[in-house]
């Protein structure tokens, strides 16, 4: 693990938030859903890095979660938001798969739940 490439997963990783966040504003919801996925899914493997491990090669949202219970010491923390926000790390999986392969719109709602789940996940890990 070397320290720059933390950092440039989470610089990248807020990227993708912020431009998440700006997208909602001009309602590109779909590309909106991606971004979020991106920023969460970057963020946890900077997190797993830095705790002294490899992070899987893998766009689970849920796996790269998993892993870092299992290192961090955060597993009751992380365990509750798996539970709290099980659909909206759903949805985000589908948000990955959906921009490339198969036609799905998400919306406002649908969105800034997932936002939600994003900047909860950042607060605790």
């Amino acid at each position: 693990m070397s320290k720059e490439e933390v950092e440039h997963l989470v610089r990248r990783s807020k990227e993708f938030y912020e431009t998440a966040k700006y997208q909602i504003t001009r309602g590109f919801y779909d590309l909106a859903a991606f971004n979020l996925e991106q920023a969460a899914q970057l963020y946890l493997k900077a997190r797993i890095l830095e705790n002294g491990a490899n992070y899987p090669r893998t766009h689970s949202i849920r796996a790269l979660i998993d892993v870092l219970k299992q290192i961090s010491g955060r597993d009751e923390e992380l365990e509750k938001f798996s539970s709290d926000f099980m659909l909206e790390i759903g949805i985000l999986e589908d948000a990955y798969i959906t921009s490339r392969y198969i036609p799905r719109t998400f919306g406002r709602a649908e969105v800034e739940r997932l936002l939600k789940a994003v900047e909860e996940l950042m607060k605790i890990v």
